[in-house]
């Protein structure tokens, strides 16, 4: 009888364990990377912003900035929506016209809309950003060409050019007109 115990509970256990191994397979993963597939990522990867601002509330702004940024210069207009409803709920309601434009970020699917937004936001934020600006740098830009020739402004945390107007279109078109340090 004790044989039958203790072979029926072997027999329980290496089942319990074959199953187990069989379910954890499906859930393993390994990626490898080559040398050259790290070094494109590195390309794509931008530099982590290394801004502090004096209060929060600007820090997240921000960052959500950075990503509707970064959104347009993919022709990403569901992304710009995604984070401008998440820059919206960052703000207090003495900055109420800011907001408002982070709302109509939101609700609009028109990407060159959101461009033309996401200028006259910049042109708003502008000041704020640079006064709020603690430590680190941030780097103000200007295309020329955007806009019909009229011109645009934007910020940034990396000197290197990535057009929020232009896109993939021309993706290096402007420069750095200011560099703000602290």
């Amino acid at each position: 009888m004790k044989n039958l115990i203790l072979s029926f509970s072997v027999i329980t256990f290496v089942s319990f364990s074959l199953i187990s191994c069989f379910d954890n397979k499906g859930k393993q993963s390994v990626e490898i990377n080559t040398p050259e597939e790290v070094k494109k990522a590195e390309k794509e990867t931008k530099d982590i912003a290394d801004q502090e601002f004096v209060d929060g509330m600007t820090g997240k702004i921000w960052h959500n900035y950075l990503e509707i940024k970064i959104a347009l210069n993919r022709a990403d207009a569901p992304r710009v929506q995604d984070v401008a409803k998440s820059m919206f709920a960052s703000f207090s309601e003495e900055h109420a016209e800011m907001k408002a434009m982070a709302k109509q970020l939101h609700e609009t699917e028109d990407l060159e809309k959101q461009r033309e937004i996401f200028a006259e936001f910049t042109q708003k934020a502008g000041s704020m950003f640079e006064d709020a600006l603690s430590g680190g740098t941030i780097y103000k830009k200007f295309c020329p060409m955007a806009f019909n020739n009229k011109g645009a402004y934007w910020y940034a945390d990396v000197e290197e050019i990535s057009n929020p107007y232009f896109g993939d279109k021309m993706p290096k078109c402007g420069s750095v007109e200011k560099t703000i340090k602290k």
